[in-house]
């Protein structure tokens, strides 16, 4: 945490839990902050495990819109809109799932501003945060974070250990003494093996975790130089980009459909991370046109021949084009 966070981090042991991956941090963390009836405000596009955690234990998402104008990033006032007397928490996930969006540190303080300011919890999930490349990710931890602030992270993404499961809660001790009772009704804690086999190689991992990110770094500006000009990127970063196909009036889901069948180009559509009646909801923005692209697990070449089959598929498809 200090490494990350910088030497000022007010983080000890005790603030730490380790939890079997971040999905399940995430799922702990939210049963032992609301009840069903309860609300919880999630930006959207929204990594949809959260929405589903949501739904399957009654408390309601209520969708924060994040447009394409501002980068895909939530706006604080907006989201002031949205709090009620039944709002127990804001969720982030920054760098984003799906949007590659990286909220920064300023608006991370501003949004713990805001849960200060109404008693509520802030929830962050940095799966991502080794792939920041601009430097630390907030400076919450240097201050007097351990009343509102939330903290969860992944150790499947930076230490490429997904099928492990490994994740963290950083929260103050009295939290974290809540959490461990709804732990102990899901899964107590991770294999011990495990953790007591990564522990001493965390250091020396850290110069492999460096050359990935800087790795994943160049793909994203290589898919941002060769992406044909009618696909326009809205946000990118830590393993993604959000991009806005150029097909007038078609689905996001029928191009993924076919990217995929006839093009052997793997995505996700927007219609993935936006509420199932997405298309009247949205109104701000349209979102049936954008697609989740992942440059985390291919290499150059692959980059180079994704791109230059979405430009076949402009001819290919005989939809019209913007």
């Amino acid at each position: 945490m200090k490494l990350i966070y910088e030497s000022d981090a007010d983080v000890t042991a005790e603030d730490i839990a380790l939890t079997t991956g971040c999905n399940m941090a995430f799922y702990a963390t939210i049963m032992t902050l609301a009840d069903a009836g309860d609300e919880v405000i999630l930006p959207v596009p929204w990594y949809f495990n959260h929405q589903m955690d949501f739904t399957l234990i009654g408390i309601k998402p209520v969708p924060l819109p994040a447009l394409p104008e501002d980068g895909f990033t939530p706006s604080v006032e907006r989201c002031r809109s949205l709090i009620t007397s039944k709002t127990k928490a804001i969720a982030l996930v920054t760098p984003n799932n799906p949007t590659g969006a990286t909220y920064s540190p300023a608006l991370i303080a501003s949004f713990l501003d805001l849960a200060v300011e109404h008693n509520i919890a802030l929830i962050v999930d940095e799966t991502y945060r080794d792939f920041i490349v601009t430097g630390k990710p907030h400076s919450l931890f240097s201050g007097d974070w351990r009343r509102n602030f939330i903290h969860l992270f992944s150790f499947s993404k930076s230490y490429c250990l997904p099928g492990h499961r490994l994740g963290a809660i950083v929260a103050s001790p009295e939290f974290l003494n809540e959490v461990k009772t709804v732990l102990d009704c899901l899964q107590i804690c991770p294999p011990r093996v495990f953790q007591i086999a990564l522990a001493p190689l965390l250091p020396a991992m850290r110069p492999f975790i460096r050359e990935t990110v800087g790795a994943i770094h160049a793909r994203h500006q290589l898919f941002r130089r060769v992406l044909p000009p009618r696909w326009t990127i809205g946000a990118q970063g830590g393993y993604f980009a959000f991009v806005k196909h150029p097909f007038k009036g078609v689905n996001s889901l029928d191009v993924s459909k076919r990217l995929a069948t006839e093009l052997g180009v793997v995505t996700l559509p927007s219609a993935f991370f936006c509420e199932a009646d997405g298309d009247k909801q949205n109104k701000d923005w349209d979102a049936s046109r954008w697609i989740r692209f992942s440059v985390a697990n291919v290499d150059d070449e692959k980059v180079e021949r994704i791109c230059q089959r979405l430009g076949e598929s402009e001819n290919l498809f005989g939809w019209e084009l913007d």
